[in-house]
């Protein structure tokens, strides 16, 4: 493997100065202008700073704190610890090294493909055929491979395209790859069934005009989900989805036998929706190597960002495909800061190659969304500008449209832009963030998934350690609120293998809760909820007139008093969001009404309107019922982390 320190001393050491300033005080020194990289790699500076701050040269974000001045590390977060006096002995010590002369970082340019890859000549569309199937389905990956030209460095020299023309006669601008081996691949995804037409269009000759066929009939594929009323998703076929999501970063980079225990764990778990990083992940419980790189090295200690390693995105998308098979979402994430390969800041040519290759190779896959970049706000060394630029690529090597969002750390992307599809937001509030997700559908006015409301777990930070309760409470909040929280576990073991990066096993409280919840979700008319007109205390979800239920989250009424609109009968359930229960109220009701309450926290009222010309009778009295078909238990358990 490359050696990072290497790596980052030589591609993120020399080459800034762009942007910001690198002489401190006396001109020649450093100072609180001066980058940390220019610091970090200077032996003495790095000396100053390893004593003054060591939290610094000890971040598992160092790579991202390179970007920044050393004068913005000290002034905020948590290493600005230092008092006014020591302050001024860090910068008086440093000021009086030499930093030498400013440096400019050099991004490598982009390179354009090779009009001579191939001798004068050769013949148009000759190509090998190595697999083009004659009949396909209807939202099922359907895939034309071609034995081309492998010389030089197919990754760059050659751009290969395909037009694909759908049987209604219209057409899509397909994106190929390079695989290896001498293997060329364009895939598609029907969305109508009937007979396709799929021509090559590449930049060298053989590769070039090659015409295939394939017949597609209509098939048990659901497709890709889509927004749907606005503020859901629905699969293409108009099937509703429910984004229960959880995390698990960097399940795809750990061992075979655990990514094999990951999967048999969603596919027991109520979640329809899993978080993973295209990259490896560096930081707290994740110090772990993993068995494949997504770059071939340069040689020099580096990674070599204009030959993709195949092998690595063959085995990702592999797994994208093991979801499929379990009804889970794969929420692909394509940058992400906790990086110790440099991977995160690549230059923007390196940067948008990934991006299109990756979007080739996984578009035609259905069950994938695209996250620009999970808390895109400590990638310090991208813009705005360059998330739009990068998101701009995804829209246009996408022809399948596939749901696109951006994920914040501390502050909001602005969730209004065009492309986004639906907001993925993380909390900004340590205790309040559900409770804001009506707010927010109306601030943005598109579906709002908190893809990040904490975890459930154990580990001494903040954003680890909250109870199977609270996470359980922030479910409900967002559910009857309009809107979609995610899960994730943070329970230490001895293996240090947490969930919420590394997957394998789930062993806290909440997933039971949370398939419960999705009970009650998918019971409603309309299949979802929408937020309702509601009391001070107490927020109303469901469907209006005909499905209402009040969740009282930490407030623990012994009764509540309910008044609805005249003409309506309803039948009333007490439900223990907890412990899993619903119990049915005896009789019916109409205009206002008191109903009972055990005095406990965690508790909902279901109010369902019936025909008011049929007598109304008890549905499931005191129904027990957990995620996973048992009983629910009768008090506040959490299971142990493991």
């Amino acid at each position: 493997m490359p050696d990072p320190g290497r790596h980052f001393g030589r591609r993120f050491g020399r080459h800034f100065g762009r942007h910001f300033g690198r002489r401190g005080m006396s001109g020649r020194g450093f100072g609180p202008d001066s980058l940390l990289a220019d610091i970090l790699d200077h032996a003495e500076a790095r000396g100053v700073i390893q004593r003054a701050l060591p939290g610094v040269v000890n971040s598992p974000l160092l790579i991202q704190l390179r970007r920044r001045t050393l004068g913005k590390i000290t002034a905020a977060g948590p290493y600005a610890r230092l008092s006014p006096a020591q302050l001024d002995d860090l910068w008086r010590e440093l000021a009086a090294l030499d930093a030498g002369d400013p440096g400019v970082r050099s991004d490598p340019p982009a390179i354009a493909p090779d009009p001579h890859y191939e001798p004068a000549g050769t013949p148009r569309g000759s190509a090998g055929v190595l697999s083009a199937p004659a009949t396909g389905e209807v939202w099922a990956t359907w895939e034309l491979a071609l034995a081309g030209p492998h010389h030089g460095n197919p990754f760059v020299d050659v751009d290969l395209r395909a037009r694909a023309t759908a049987p209604d006669g219209s057409t899509r601008r397909l994106g190929g790859f390079y695989d290896g081996d001498g293997i060329w691949r364009v895939r598609l995804l029907p969305d109508q069934a009937g007979r396709w037409v799929v021509t090559t269009e590449a930049t060298t000759p053989s590769l070039d005009g090659v015409t295939v066929e394939l017949t597609a009939a209509a098939g048990a594929g659901r497709g890709p989900v889509r927004v749907a009323d606005r503020h859901h998703f629905s699969y293409a076929d108009g099937t509703r989805h429910l984004p229960l999501g959880t995390t698990a970063y960097a399940w795809t980079h750990q061992s075979e036998a655990l990514q094999e225990q990951t999967l048999r764990t969603l596919a027991e778990s109520p979640f329809t929706k899993i978080r993973m990083g295209i990259f490896p992940k560096s930081y707290l419980f994740n110090a772990n190597e993993p068995p494949l790189y997504p770059f071939e090295p340069d040689g020099d200690g580096g990674w070599d960002h204009t030959r993709f390693n195949p092998a690595y995105f063959r085995a990702f998308e592999r797994r994208i495909t093991d979801l499929a098979a379990i009804g889970v979402e794969a929420d692909v994430i394509l940058f992400h800061a906790y990086d110790r390969w440099g991977f995160s800041d690549m230059g923007t040519a390196a940067d948008d190659r990934y991006v299109r290759y990756v979007v080739r190779r996984l578009s035609a896959l259905p069950n994938v969304w695209w996250s620009l970049a999970n808390e895109y706000d400590l990638l310090f060394s991208k813009t705005v500008d360059d998330w739009e630029r990068l998101a701009a690529i995804v829209v246009e090597e996408d022809p399948v449209g596939h749901l696109l969002s951006i994920h914040n750390c501390f502050r909001f992307y602005d969730y209004g832009r065009p492309w986004i599809t639906h907001a993925s937001a993380q909390r900004i509030d340590v205790y309040r963030t559900a409770e804001n997700t009506d707010q927010w559908r109306e601030q943005w006015d598109k579906p709002v998934v908190i893809d990040e409301c904490a975890y459930e777990g154990d580990i001494d930070q903040g954003w680890g350690n909250i109870t199977g309760e609270e996470m359980t409470r922030r479910f409900w909040e967002g559910a009857v609120r309009g809107g979609y929280v995610g899960h994730g576990e943070t329970y230490l073991n001895d293996r240090e293998e947490l969930w919420w990066s590394k997957g394998g096993e789930l062993v806290g409280s909440s997933p039971d809760r949370i398939a419960f919840l999705r009970r009650i979700i998918e019971e409603s008319p309309t299949g979802v909820l929408d937020p309702l007109p509601s009391d001070w205390d107490t927020p109303w979800g469901g469907v209006a007139s005909r499905y209402l239920i009040a969740y009282f989250g930490f407030n623990r009424p012994s009764y509540r008093d309910v008044t609805m609109e005249p003409g309506t009968v309803w039948t009333v359930d007490v439900i223990d969001t907890w412990n899993m229960t619903v119990e049915t109220l005896p009789g019916t009701y109409s205009g206002s009404f008191r109903v009972p309450l055990p005095a406990r926290q965690y508790m909902a009222i279901r109010c369902v309107a019936t025909d008011a010309d049929q007598p109304a009778g008890p549905r499931d009295t005191a129904l027990e019922m957990n995620g996973r078909g048992g009983t629910g238990e009768d008090e506040h358990a959490r299971v142990p982390a493991g």
